[in-house]
């Protein structure tokens, strides 16, 4: 009985794991996914289609590393924010792969931009820092970032909901 339920936990783990972004695919080409595919594969040591601390621990063993420590698995672990299928170790890679900052990165160069720490950077200098600075950006560049940006009725940019937005997607309804 109890194996039947863990069975059961199993599955809804695995169902939750499938909610993650399917769109990952559109950022890797074939012969990428199939690369991938085969690492999951040799990871995903008991073939249940979702990586584990127990799958971790044994490809660290057969890798040589036999002293990695649960705190260190759990870690890793969490990145996935929740099982770790295909889809989600795909997203993964694929956030590390394409240089998406970390949200607290992202949060403090905005700081830098808000001495007083309000949250909020007035909109038209930030624009002209996009536009006259470093890696500048196009008029058409500034106009999509601002179409998806809080912007509040004095003009100041919410950046803390920015820096979601750039590291979580945009989550509103269309």
């Amino acid at each position: 009985m109890a194996s039947r339920r863990a069975g059961r936990r199993g599955g809804a783990a695995a169902r939750r794991a499938q909610r993650g972004s399917s769109n990952v695919f559109s950022v890797f080409e074939q012969s990428q996914i199939q690369e991938f595919k085969e690492a999951f594969s040799c990871i995903d040591q008991n073939r249940d289609g979702i990586i584990t601390k127990v799958d971790l621990k044994e490809t660290y063993w057969q890798l040589g590393k036999m002293n990695v420590s649960n705190e260190e698995l759990e870690e890793m672990l969490k990145e996935g924010k929740g099982p770790i299928n295909f889809t989600v170790f795909l997203m993964l890679f694929g956030e590390k792969l394409n240089g998406t900052d970390p949200e607290e990165s992202i949060l403090n160069a905005f700081k830098v931009f808000d001495p007083a720490g309000t949250g909020t950077v007035n909109k038209d200098e930030f624009k002209q820092l996009l536009l006259t600075q470093a890696d500048k950006f196009s008029p058409e560049e500034v106009e999509q970032m601002f179409a998806v940006t809080p912007i509040d009725v004095s003009g100041n940019i919410d950046y803390k909901s920015l820096c979601y937005i750039i590291t979580h997607g945009d989550e509103k309804e269309d």
